[in-house]
């Protein structure tokens, strides 16, 4: 029988917050669920407000939080295009002030603490798929800046109170995941093309859609976050979560329009924004062999599931 934990959640009320916390108090642990509620909502979480062992919490991780805890999940921060951008400055505080203050809740609690960066720090990768130990080719003046810089950053930070106040941190670099629970206008490619085609709208690919990615179901993701956070071999990262399985934007709408026969949605291209990564794709060696971890979750089993989601909004 696993001890229960006391659990802090930022942005639990997100995307990813939302499954993570059902699922750590699946395993019998307290939750607190932390959010601001810009991109969160308490939608995702309701189902878990008559948990005696969940409490949700409104507050921003830019401000310093007093609570007594074993381990802090740190998913906060915006993490699609369209809502970074809207208040960049606010961004690089969430990352970096959040950052700080959380790390300085873990080394007064002696919690142990995982931060949820991104494969954005990768930026345009020179060199694929993207190994831990690619540096990464980021524009720090670009309109994407405040994400990948912020997320770059609080890695920073994360090292530095390992090694200047032993605190005990996992870093993961989360790549494209999707699923339920995901916002309808976040912008980003899955639901954006979900939503389209339930809408009989156009379906917009940016570019000529020979850009690819790797999409990772949410399970799959949450599994990997566990499993990184629990590990005893003093692995703290950072190491890529993300599925190797790798397509083309044209092929995921293709896919998509192929699962929702009834769409009437045609494909039509509009420019590339700017600094948007030409190719993204995991090396997941590290994740395989240090944790015994990979997806099991394929892009037609996981589309399904975000699909009828997005059916019964």
């Amino acid at each position: 029988m696993k001890s229960k934990k006391k659990i802090l959640v930022t942005g639990g009320a997100g995307f990813i917050g939302s499954h993570l916390c059902s699922r750590l108090l699946k395993e019998g642990n307290e939750v607190i669920c932390l959010d601001n509620f810009f991109t969160g909502s308490k939608d995702n979480v309701k189902h878990l407000l008559d948990d005696t062992n969940f409490e949700l919490v409104r507050h921003d991780v830019t401000f310093p939080l007093y609570v007594e805890v074993d381990q802090i999940y740190n998913l906060a921060c915006p993490a699609s295009p369209i809502h970074y951008q809207f208040d960049p400055v606010q961004t690089t505080k969430t990352s970096v002030h959040g950052a700080i203050n959380m790390l300085g809740l873990a080394k007064r609690t002696r919690a142990r603490i995982l931060q949820a960066s991104t494969s954005e720090v990768y930026g345009d990768p020179e060199v694929h798929p993207q190994p831990e130990s690619y540096f990464g080719k980021v524009n720090p003046v670009g309109i994407r800046s405040c994400y990948d810089e912020g997320k770059r950053c609080a890695e920073t930070l994360f090292f530095d109170y390992w090694r200047q106040h032993k605190v005990a941190i996992r870093v993961i670099r989360i790549f494209n995941t999707y699923g339920p629970n995901m916002h309808p206008n976040d912008g980003r490619v899955v639901s954006n093309f979900i939503v389209q085609a339930l809408k009989g709208q156009d379906i917009t690919i940016y570019g000529d859609g020979s850009q690819t990615r790797s999409f990772q179901y949410v399970d799959d993701l949450i599994d990997g976050m566990i499993k990184m956070m629990e590990n005893q071999e003093g692995l703290i990262g950072p190491v890529n979560l993300g599925n190797p399985d790798e397509f083309t934007i044209k092929a995921l709408a293709e896919k998509v329009l192929e699962m929702i026969p009834e769409s009437k949605s045609k494909i039509v291209y509009l420019p590339l924004p700017s600094d948007d990564p030409c190719r993204r794709k995991p090396d997941i060696s590290l994740a395989k062999e240090k944790l015994n971890w990979e997806p099991k979750i394929k892009l037609n089993e996981g589309l399904k599931k975000t699909i009828d989601y997005f059916r019964a909004l």
